[in-house]
């Protein structure tokens, strides 16, 4: 056999192998690329991947989360569960010592599915402090009786008045110089927010 015969018959039997795996490979698989939009009021459950506190965060902080379940639309599956969001302190603001209850903000404004981001402004996550004012009562009341009791044994009537003054001004001065109770939400705390506009993604 020359080598030219030879060279021809090598190159149709590499032809047919070919042939024969493309046909048994079948058709190519091709993704089903469909356009949704998710409406404006979608409720996205969340879980904090960031730390938020009234103390220590800032304005413009960064805010990190992501979905704790999928999000459905017309039993299409938009965005599934771990689906990263994030967004920013919009306010923060720590506990005063007269008046001013603590209190932090936040709001998701990006989201990403596939390597993709889409912008999507939400609704804000807002956390105030409780009100302490119970709490001062008792502890301004508790020096005034305190003092009311002492000035009793040393003066009588008016030893009682004037003790019950002096106590209430201590713990006047205890409420001044104490803070009221900070916010803080820590990895893994659970929120929700709504988008406030519908959010166009290709998925």
């Amino acid at each position: 056999m020359s080598i030219r015969t030879f060279s021809r018959a090598a190159l149709f039997v590499g032809a047919v192998s070919v042939a024969t795996t493309a046909a048994n490979a079948g058709p190519l698989e091709r993704r089903v690329v469909r356009d949704v939009t998710l409406p404006a009021g979608t409720v996205l459950p969340l879980t904090l991947d960031s730390y938020v506190a009234s103390d220590t965060s800032r304005i413009e902080s960064r805010v990190r989360a992501h979905l704790r379940r999928a999000v459905i639309v017309d039993g299409i599956e938009v965005l599934p569960a771990g689906t990263p969001v994030s967004g920013f302190v919009t306010q923060a603001r720590r506990s005063a010592r007269v008046k001013g209850r603590a209190r932090v903000a936040f709001r998701f404004t990006s989201m990403a599915v596939d390597d993709e981001r889409y912008r999507g402004e939400t609704s804000s996550v807002v956390r105030q402090a409780p009100a302490t004012k119970k709490r001062d009562a008792a502890t301004i009341g508790i020096p005034a009786g305190a003092g009311a009791l002492i000035g009793g044994l040393t003066k009588g009537g008016k030893g009682a008045t004037v003790g019950s003054a002096v106590g209430s001004a201590a713990g006047t001065g205890v409420v001044l110089a104490t803070r009221g109770k900070e916010v803080r939400l820590g990895h893994g705390a659970p929120v929700a927010v709504r988008l406030l506009r519908p959010v166009r993604m290709t998925i």
